[in-house]
Formats: structure tokens, C-alpha cells, sequence
């Protein structure tokens, strides 16, 4: 029988061609839908990779920003175009701002990291806003993806960069996935049992925390460069409260059982709030306060929850029978 973590990776495998092939036969807003939800449920993912250590990070949208602006900028100023080079852009800004933030962050927990990562979230912000250079709170629009040379125009534009978004959210979600799976990520989960407990046996909580932290701002980043690119545009409200509680939001509505729920819980966020500013113009965001209240109260563990409960109950269905056969 294949290990979680696998099976895991499996169904990712299994679902980049499904995703891929949906913009064959869904309608395009439909597609965009699941595009954009691909990107900022990355930055999801970083917000899950910290709660596993019990750190929740109100200020991811920091990372989020970093890379959308990392793209925009290089786009702007020095001409780069190449979606693989804005990426990698990206993951170098947003993991040496991370690296030094780290050292100061590491040494918080509970409310105390989840304030101070807002509040510089909020610096930036403030700075955007204020600097006419990078667009200030109008932000800037960004230059059409080119892939090592290749410029593909109109709807081949579209599809490329739709794949493109595809193959490169599956490949970070396996990655993260064998983190979590890894040495790091079990000493994570065990700092959010008992941090003094893994001290005394030897591991250093701090170091974990802060390579989560990089981990996360880097996972967070790349969300940045695909979500801007996707719409060709880029402005402060990236780095802004509303939005980094956004993605804290989809991760307590997704849950943190596996891999594969916030980018469930990113495109169902998308759809709900489309169709509660369409119904409810003035009222939007009490919608999607309830759809958070409602969650909380009868599933707290999230929508993954009743996926994992299924599980739980096919296997001790089959263990009678598993039990009659040794017999």
C-alpha cells in the first residue's frame, strides 16, 4: 500500500493533466477562476506549512507582494519577460528578505508572531502606497510572459501560462509536501505539541521555525509571480491586512489534513465571494464572515476534515473483514 505522503504526490500527478486539460473544456471565466485560485493558494500553503508548527502568519501577504513585485519590477525596469526568470527573481528577493526577518520572527510564537508578521507586511504597504516610482496605491501593469524565448500570443498566451501556473503549483505542493514529510516537519509539529519537549531532546525549535518561515515566504513568492501575471497587474493591497487574513481564512476553511486542501479551499473562496458580491452587493463580506462562522462551529478541522472522516470510516469498514481473513 502506498505511504500517505505518495498517495499525495500521486494525486497531484494524476490531477496536473486534469487541470491542464480543463481549459479544453470549461468556460474561460471558469478557467481564470481556477488559474488565480492555483496562485494565491500558495500562499495558502505557506500559511499551512507555519500552522503546522502552531505559527499563524498574518502578514504572508508580505511574500505574496514581494513576488508580484519582484515580476513587475524586473518587467518594468530591466525588460525580463522569461516566467521561469521572474520566478527565480522572486525566490531570491522574498528568501533574503525572509532569511533576515527569520532571526527576529523565530523567536516569537502564538499572538506575538502572528502581530509582528503583520506588522511588516503593513511596512511594506505603507511603502508602496507612498512611492510614486513603484506605482503607489495604483500599483503597475506587467509585460505578457515570454517562456525561454518563446512569446506565444492571444489565446495561446492564455493556455500557456494557465499550464504553465499548473505545472509549477503541483511541483511546489510536492515539494512542500516532502517537507512536511520530512525531519523539519515532524520537529514542527512536535514544537506545536511541546517546543520545551523537542529542546530537551536535542532539536533546535528556532532553527525549525526559521526554515519554515523561509520555506513558506519562498512557496509565497512564487503564488506572487503567478497570481500578478495572471492578471497583468500589481498594487499595494498585495501586502495589505485584508489581504494576507484572506489567506488565513482559506486555510482554516480548507483545514491542514494534506497538501491538496487550500488550493480547494482557495477556488471555493473564489466562488462564493463572485456569487455573494453578485446576490449581495453590500453585504459581501457578512456572507463570507457566516460561511467562516458555520465552518468553525461544525467542522473545525476544515473541509478536509469530511474527506479524512470518509477515509477514517471505509477503513474500519474493511477491518472486519481484514480480521475474518487472518482468522
Amino acid at each position: 500500500m502506498l505511504r500517505l505522503s505518495n498517495r499525495t504526490e500521486l494525486t497531484l500527478l494524476l490531477a496536473l493533466p486534469v487541470l491542464v486539460g480543463l481549459a479544453f473544456i470549461l468556460p474561460t471565466w471558469v478557467v481564470n477562476f481556477v488559474q488565480v485560485s492555483l496562485g494565491t493558494g500558495l500562499v495558502a500553503l505557506g500559511v499551512l506549512v507555519q500552522m503546522r508548527a502552531g505559527l499563524v502568519s498574518f502578514g504572508q501577504g508580505l511574500y505574496f507582494c514581494v513576488g508580484g513585485y519582484s515580476a513587475g519590477l524586473a518587467g518594468r525596469y530591466l525588460g525580463v519577460s522569461d516566467l521561469f526568470l521572474l520566478l527565480l527573481l522572486a525566490m531570491m528577493a522574498s528568501g533574503l528578505i525572509s532569511l533576515v526577518l527569520g532571526f527576529l520572527l523565530r523567536r516569537y510564537r502564538e499572538i506575538f508572531f502572528a502581530m509582528l508578521s503583520l506588522a511588516v507586511s503593513m511596512i511594506l504597504f505603507g511603502l508602496l502606497s507612498r512611492t510614486e516610482a513603484l506605482g503607489s496605491t495604483d500599483g503597475f501593469n506587467l509585460p505578457a510572459a515570454t517562456y525561454l524565448g518563446w512569446k506565444p500570443e492571444d489565446d495561446l498566451a492564455r493556455f500557456a501560462l494557465y499550464a504553465a501556473t499548473c505545472l509549477v503549483s503541483v511541483f511546489c505542493a510536492i515539494a512542500l509536501n516532502r517537507f512536511l514529510n520530512g525531519t523539519v516537519g515532524y520537529v514542527n509539529e512536535a514544537i506545536r505539541g511541546n517546543e520545551l519537549r523537542v529542546e530537551y531532546l536535542g532539536a533546535s525549535a528556532s532553527n525549525a521555525v526559521h526554515i519554515t518561515y523561509v520555506l513558506a515566504a519562498v512557496v509565497s513568492s512564487i503564488g506572487g509571480v503567478l497570481w500578478a501575471m495572471s492578471l497583468g497587474h500589481v498594487d499595494p493591497e498585495m501586502t495589505n491586512w485584508t489581504t494576507s487574513g484572506q489567506f488565513v481564512f482559506v486555510s482554516i476553511l480548507s483545514g491542514t489534513g494534506n497538501i491538496i486542501a487550500p488550493f480547494i479551499g482557495t477556488f471555493i473562496l473564489e466562488i462564493v465571494r463572485v456569487y455573494a458580491v453578485e446576490f449581495s452587493p453590500n453585504t459581501w463580506q457578512m456572507v463570507l464572515g457566516t460561511v467562516m462562522l458555520l465552518t468553525i462551529i461544525f467542522l473545525p478541522k476544515g473541509l478536509w476534515s469530511l474527506i479524512a472522516r470518509k477515509r477514517t470510516s471505509g477503513k474500519q469498514l474493511r477491518q472486519p473483514a481484514h480480521a475474518a481473513a487472518g482468522e
